[in-house]
């Protein structure tokens, strides 16, 4: 009675939360996949299965971004960034190659693990161990060496004839383009007050016309100048405005500067004066007045004589 009897079965363990794994041995079609890529640290999921899809891929495939965009749902954007994921910790190298023909193709390597050599890291097959329960067969013995009668001498090579050295290319750098300034703003030979008001009423008055030549204080200051030069060569407001205003570009981004440019561009000359003036106008002939010998009467004639009565009597008598 003393004995404690235990009839019920104990208690089940609980199970350990996390993964549990149900693994099926591959037979067939499956691709061997380095911890170091499935778990890295440093790559995004998407990097990761990408990396998983091409390693599965046969030699040749084609893995261009369009491509991998049409079998994945994934944008062209996104699958770019896993590339370079890739491509920046070693497990994808891309490179451009010319081919015989003259066309240019992308070659990509795809590394199942960066940093390791093909031909170091593939490890040789292995022997077969020997059973200890087989007993060792005795060596053969080993026949003795033959004498073989001396080979004659090799002729001797002749060397290789260097090759020309080849002109070293210099590499001259392209010719950057300069930036030309742009020409002054005219300036009147003298600005007045009066002539500086009527100029900047005139800049100020332009949206009145074209709305997109909205003007502030800082810029109708400082082109006020230039059009105070087209008032002192005597151009009337309405030209000045008309200059200004026709075929604007749309849009127009920086009126200020396109009103700099017209005016400094299409500044007019000054009006001509009269002592200009006088040697385009054409001067009238002047012929000097003559006395007749005969009747003393005043004609006009480049050289003295009879006037026209006198010639005409002169020929009639004769």
């Amino acid at each position: 009675m003393g004995t404690q009897q235990i009839t019920a079965p104990p208690c089940a363990r609980t199970a350990a939360s996390g993964v549990i794994h149900s693994n099926v041995r591959h037979t067939g079609g499956f691709t061997v996949i380095g911890n170091h890529l499935a778990q890295h640290r440093g790559l995004s999921l998407v990097a990761i299965g990408l990396a998983v899809h091409i390693q599965s891929l046969p030699a040749g495939a084609k893995i261009g971004i369009k491509r991998l965009a049409e079998r994945f749902p994934e944008s062209e954007t996104r699958i770019a960034a896993a590339l370079r994921e890739l491509e920046a910790v070693g497990y994808l190298h891309r490179s451009r190659v010319r081919l015989a023909d003259g066309r240019i193709v992308t070659r990509t390597v795809s590394c199942n693990q960066p940093g390791a050599d093909a031909a170091s890291a593939t490890p040789p097959p292995p022997r077969p161990a020997r059973s200890a329960a087989r007993p060792s067969r005795p060596e053969p013995p080993v026949p003795p060496p033959r004498e073989f009668a001396p080979s004659p001498p090799p002729p001797p090579q002749q060397a290789p004839t260097p090759a020309p050295p080849q002109p070293a290319t210099v590499l001259v750098p392209a010719p950057t383009a300069r930036t030309v300034p742009p020409p002054p703003l005219p300036q009147p030979q003298s600005l007045t007050p009066e002539l500086r008001r009527a100029a900047a009423a005139i800049l100020a008055d332009l949206r009145r016309h074209a709305p997109q030549l909205v003007l502030s204080e800082a810029d109708i200051g400082a082109l006020a100048s230039g059009v105070a030069a087209w008032l002192e060569r005597d151009a009337r407001p309405d030209t000045i405005r008309h200059a200004l205003t026709a075929d604007l570009p749309v849009p127009l981004r920086h009126p200020a500067k396109l009103l700099r440019h017209r005016i400094t561009t299409l500044l007019p000359p000054p009006l001509p004066g009269a002592r200009e003036l006088e040697a385009v106008r054409p001067r009238a002939i002047v012929i000097p007045l003559q006395n007749c010998d005969r009747c003393d009467r005043a004609f006009r004639s480049r050289h003295p004589g009879h006037c026209r009565d006198c010639r005409t009597d002169l020929s009639t008598a004769a």
